[in-house]
């Protein structure tokens, strides 16, 4: 219950108490601000802010005590400033360490490279007594190292490039094997649609019999067949030849006459 306290005061000003919800400030509609520095985060209604900073220049918050500026309040939450602050000196840090795993010897010093980076952004973003130092070192690297630094940028935009073009040219081939696919598909249903209808036809006596071709995909499979067809290897010959072989009479094979429906009548 007391931590459930302590999160309800940050949503409150910390001088009057006022929440933005509150019945009392339904008729002014005084957006909270807040004291983004680090250490504090607190905040404040507009009518306090102003009451105070009309009489001096900072005052202190009450609660951490931490001085309170016209600069540093802001309608954004501390999380979302010091998120804007990590991100804008994290681009600015690794623009200038941006050494890769293949310029050191062992991954060890490589590991020790990036705790030491991510030491120096943790120092500047959250106001470390060692700051101004650490951009004294960030800004003295840049001076010294300028043109391995560029050369190293050109080489990571070039990598990245190159990644590019993989993903696009994957994408392009998994969109391709996708229409294939698709094409293939459509050509299985329409030869099961063919060979229903000829079975349909042959049943009613209107055809002779299915046509081979439907019958040799049937048999060896719609998709293997089709894509025999597709390479132009011949299928009708190649599935023969692949069929079981039949001793042939020596009168040769003879198809059975169809009986005349006319004469059978008669």
């Amino acid at each position: 219950m007391e931590i459930d306290g302590e999160d309800d005061d940050l949503f409150r000003c910390a001088l009057c108490g006022t929440s933005e919800s509150d019945a009392s400030n339904l008729t002014t509609q005084s957006a909270l601000q807040t004291n983004a520095t680090v250490g504090c985060g607190h905040q404040f209604c507009n009518s306090c802010v102003e009451r105070e900073l009309s009489r001096r220049k900072t005052f202190p918050c009450p609660i951490c005590e931490t001085p309170v500026k016209r600069v540093t309040l802001s309608t954004r939450t501390l999380d979302d400033v010091q998120c804007e602050k990590d991100t804008s000196w994290r681009r600015r840090v690794l623009k200038v360490y941006n050494k890769a795993e293949s310029d050191f010897p062992s991954l060890i010093e490589y590991n020790n490279y990036l705790e030491m980076v991510e030491d120096i952004i943790f120092s500047i973003v959250n106001e470390e007594p060692n700051a101004e130092a650490m951009k004294a070192k960030v800004k003295a690297e840049e001076e010294a190292n300028k043109s391995q630094i560029v050369i190293r940028q050109s080489q990571r935009a070039d990598e990245e490039r190159s990644i590019a073009d993989r993903i696009a040219a994957e994408q392009r081939e998994a969109a391709r094997r996708k229409r294939e696919f698709q094409e293939t598909e459509k050509a299985i249903a329409l030869t099961k649609r063919k060979i229903k209808q000829e079975s349909t036809e042959v049943m009613l006596g209107e055809r002779e019999e299915v046509s081979a071709d439907l019958l040799q995909a049937q048999m060896m499979g719609y998709r293997n067949e089709l894509k025999r067809q597709q390479q132009g290897r011949g299928a009708l010959g190649a599935a023969v030849s692949l069929g079981p072989r039949v001793r042939e009479p020596s009168g040769g094979l003879v198809r059975e006459k169809k009986i005349d429906r006319e004469l059978y009548r008669k």
